[in-house]
């Protein structure tokens, strides 16, 4: 499975993006991280094939919303409401199992990343 994120660019605060993530393949659970330079990546959204379950970080409830299209093997980010302080490098990553609940927000959970993108909220 490759994965491929697109969708990032620059908005105003309180504006909204969509980000999506392109798998090549098949996957348990997908999971959107975002980092930000000298700070540790950070876990947004999970989501796994099996369950519409999805979970949050405490940055992005209320705001986020994180939905699969699986006849696609696609999965997007909805951001609104967005911060300067979302402005980060966004990643998509892939498990080829379905975590458990504890584990979608860890990164060392995932085998596959994909390339990121950048959001930069600003005005």
């Amino acid at each position: 499975v490759q994965l491929q994120a697109s969708g990032g660019g620059w908005v105003q605060p309180g504006g909204s993006l969509t980000l999506s993530c392109a798998a090549s393949g098949d996957y348990g659970t997908i999971a959107w991280f975002r980092q930000v330079p000298g700070k540790e990546r950070e876990g947004v959204a999970g989501i796994r094939r099996v369950s519409t379950r999805t979970t949050y970080g405490d940055s992005a409830k209320g705001r986020f919303t994180i939905s699969r299209d699986s006849a696609k093997n696609r999965v997007y980010l909805q951001m609104n409401t967005l911060r300067p302080e979302d402005t980060a490098v966004y990643y998509c990553a892939a498990y080829s199992g379905n975590l458990v609940y504890s584990a979608i927000l860890q990164p060392s959970a995932y085998e596959l990343w994909g390339p990121g993108t950048l959001v930069t909220v600003s005005s």
